[in-house]
């Protein structure tokens, strides 16, 4: 029988149902991530974000929608994993909004909580991008509300929602041209319809017979594979990587607004709105009495000129961006050597001296937390002085939580977050406003451009700014390389790639595929020092190559690259046969 109205019991198994339902398709979601490496997908990252949340919901209180609606925003950030994971989390957040205080709800509560997730997910995002899970989160959002002004039946708003986000699911390839090479349609945006369908069943009581689009949709012609780590949609919105010789706006933007003890609301959404006449990048998050607020401008005199209108201005952070390039350009060095501990250095054997860095008595001036993946990468971030290491990296993204745990341990009440992979900036991101201490993400994309940045750090310098400002620096230098094998068949740009194919990738992006990984390290590095120069070539081998191998191929590359200065370390990691650095 179906329910007309929600309390709290139903909200709770409506979430449930979701959870389980997202957990047994999370593989056929994960399929359409395209990108052939062993890499943190889509429906993993949401099955988990969802998993988290579905933990606190059991643990909260059912006597109200508000209670549970709380728990779920509550869990789910906490929980989120992987951009896709902080999207979902932000529906939540604003479908949490909307119910609060609420004892129970029918279907136009139930459509315009819908709505407000929506509301508050595109906030988040200033230049969303069309034919991703915010596409169908808002199609299936307005219908549910259409439907609510004829039936305010809780079941029936939620089935004409998820009749609208199929119906959104099957056009997103003729919205977003990479879904359309590639043969597909969003996987963000099919993991929303996955779980408005567990809500559906467990309101309707029975099965969803709500027909479900083809994932796979014939190509008109031959498919281009494009990388999209999760959806598209994420790695359009969230774009990071600029351009910097052709920045429109070079002043990096970012401070809290406080709200005036005798001011009225901080208006986050207005004052987002006003700023894209200054900048873009643009991100205003928070509260009604704290926000935070993120831009790149062309002149940072009328953001600040506008924000204080609201508030006091705590913790101003401004970079030329410009500038910094340029300095970095005047005064690039080689990486300092020594990275590796002198024991571990080409023989592959990671300090043991290291293997645990004891905790100190008293604070210090800085603390850093790592996300590493094998031994050997863990005790290299340890000897560089990282008070935490962090277990993750591409199949396995850490959570919000798991970040925010490690930030907390740290003796120090300012904290250095390396995510070490684009995919869990994200979630470090969300750890700014969770905690009391000032914790600075440093955005580092990968394990060597992490190594950089501990190089650039100085444990005994008390200026935070200044350390997170010589950390972004350092990464800039850095070129990154990876070894690792294709999971599936596919073409990505005029590259043939088979299963079990080797794939060189140069800053994420496939540029060999081989047969050998020893040939297409070799292959990948000719092409990187060709373009890119550098002296100095760092290279950490996985837990698939023993030590006797390394250190022949470490000979073999000083041979072929004499004018470099070859580094070989044990880094344990799994899946990529070697990761290397270029500076």
């Amino acid at each position: 029988m179906s329910i007309q109205t929600i309390d709290g019991k139903a909200l709770k198994q409506m979430i449930l149902r979701a959870a389980a339902r997202l957990d047994a398709e999370k593989d056929a979601v994960n399929a359409l991530n395209v990108f052939p490496v062993p890499d943190g997908d889509t429906g993993t990252n949401m099955s988990m974000t969802l998993t988290s949340a579905n933990r606190e919901v059991e643990r909260a209180g059912d006597r109200t929608v508000g209670e549970v609606a709380a728990a779920l925003a509550q869990g789910s950030l906490m929980g989120a994993r992987g951009n896709s994971g902080v999207i979902l989390s932000q529906l939540f957040r604003g479908f949490a909004k909307y119910l609060d205080g609420k004892v129970t709800i029918d279907g136009r509560d139930l459509a315009r909580a819908l709505q407000e997730g929506v509301d508050t997910a595109y906030k988040a995002v200033m230049k969303p991008v069309e034919g991703t899970i915010l596409t169908v989160a808002r199609e299936a959002a307005a219908a549910a509300q259409q439907a609510s002004r004829k039936d305010r039946s809780a079941a029936a708003v939620m089935r004409a929602a998820v009749e609208a986000a199929e119906a959104a699911l099957a056009r997103t390839p003729e919205l977003l041209p990479v879904l359309k090479k590639a043969g597909v349609v969003d996987s963000g945006g099919k993991g929303l319809t996955v779980i408005y369908h567990g809500y559906y069943e467990a309101l309707s009581g029975e099965a969803s017979d709500v027909a479900t689009v083809p994932t796979q949709i014939p190509p008109e012609e031959e498919p281009v594979r494009t990388r999209h780590d999760t959806s598209p949609a994420t790695q359009v919105a969230f774009r990071v990587d600029e351009e910097i010789s052709d920045i429109r706006f070079p002043y990096d933007c970012e401070f809290f607004i406080r709200r005036y003890r005798d001011g009225g609301p901080i208006p986050m959404d207005h004052i987002a709105r006003e700023l894209e006449q200054w900048g873009d990048s643009i991100y205003v998050v928070g509260s009604e009495d704290l926000a935070k607020v993120h831009v790149h401008a062309s002149n940072p005199g009328p953001v600040l000129s506008l924000a204080i209108q609201y508030g006091d201005l705590i913790d101003i952070v401004i970079h030329n961006m410009r500038e910094q390039h340029a300095d970095l350009l005047r005064n690039a060095q080689p990486a300092p050597e020594g990275v590796d501990a002198p024991q571990a250095a080409v023989a592959g054997v990671a300090p043991a001296a290291q293997a645990e860095a004891p905790a100190p008595e008293e604070e210090l001036p800085t603390a850093v937390v790592a996300v590493a993946a094998g031994d050997g990468m863990a005790q290299i971030f340890r000897s560089l002085g990282v008070s935490q290491v962090i277990e993750g990296g591409q199949t396995m993204n850490p959570s919000t939580q798991d970040l925010l745990d490690a930030v907390e341990r740290c003796p120090s009440r300012q904290v250095f977050l390396l995510p070490n992979n684009k995919n869990i900036i994200l979630a470090a991101e969300q750890v700014v406003a969770l905690t009391d201490k000032k914790v600075y993400v440093v955005p580092t994309r990968s394990v060597p451009e992490g190594i950089s940045a501990m190089v650039a750090w100085m444990p005994d310098e008390e200026d935070g700014e200044r350390l997170f400002h010589n950390m972004k620096q350092a990464i800039a230098a850095v070129q990154t390389g990876e070894v690792t094998y294709a999971v599936r068949d596919t073409v990505y740009e005029d590259l043939e790639i088979r299963q079990g194919d080797i794939l060189g990738l140069w800053n994420g992006r496939i540029r060999k595929v081989g047969k050998e990984p020893e040939a297409v390290l070799t292959e990948l590095l000719e092409a990187m020092v060709a373009e890119a120069g550098g002296e100095v070539i760092a290279v950490y081998y996985g837990n698939g190559i023993n030590a006797e191998r390394a250190e022949a191929v470490a000979e073999q590359l000083r041979e072929r690259f004499p004018d470099h200065e070859v580094e070989m370390q044990y880094g344990g990691q799994p899946l990529y046969h070697y990761v290397f650095s270029l500076e």
